[in-house]
């Protein structure tokens, strides 16, 4: 019953304060949207380079995560940590290493079959 009590009072207070805030937000829409028509050649444009400010910021602050956590990949990896993926790395070195041992052996038999004739 005191579980009730505390859920359905919990439940009213933030439904008035739900209700109070939709109020104020409606009042003030009513009040500043005409401001915001005087004032939109001037906010639109500076609305625009806000947004693009802030989106150069978190996409700079996302790229030094992950350059953050691809330099601490390459700490884990040279120091013998075997982070996740080192295997697939392995086997993509070995099989460049393989690659290029195969066309050096084949430039080589190119190129010295005509000048050992």
């Amino acid at each position: 019953m005191v579980k009730a009590a505390t859920a359905v009072s919990a439940g009213g207070s933030l439904l008035v304060l739900s209700g109070l805030t939709l109020a104020g937000t409606v009042i003030a829409l009513t009040i500043a949207t005409p401001l915001f028509v005087i004032f939109s050649p001037v906010l639109v444009p500076a609305l625009i380079a806000a947004a693009l400010l802030v989106t150069g910021f978190v996409a700079s602050g996302g790229f030094g995560v992950a350059a953050i956590s691809v330099l601490s990949w390459i700490y884990g990896y040279a120091t013998g940590k075997h982070p996740p993926g080192a295997d697939q790395l392995d086997q993509a070195r070995m099989k460049l290493a393989g690659k290029y041992r195969e066309m050096k052996d084949r430039a080589d038999q190119h190129y010295a079959g005509p000048a050992a004739s």
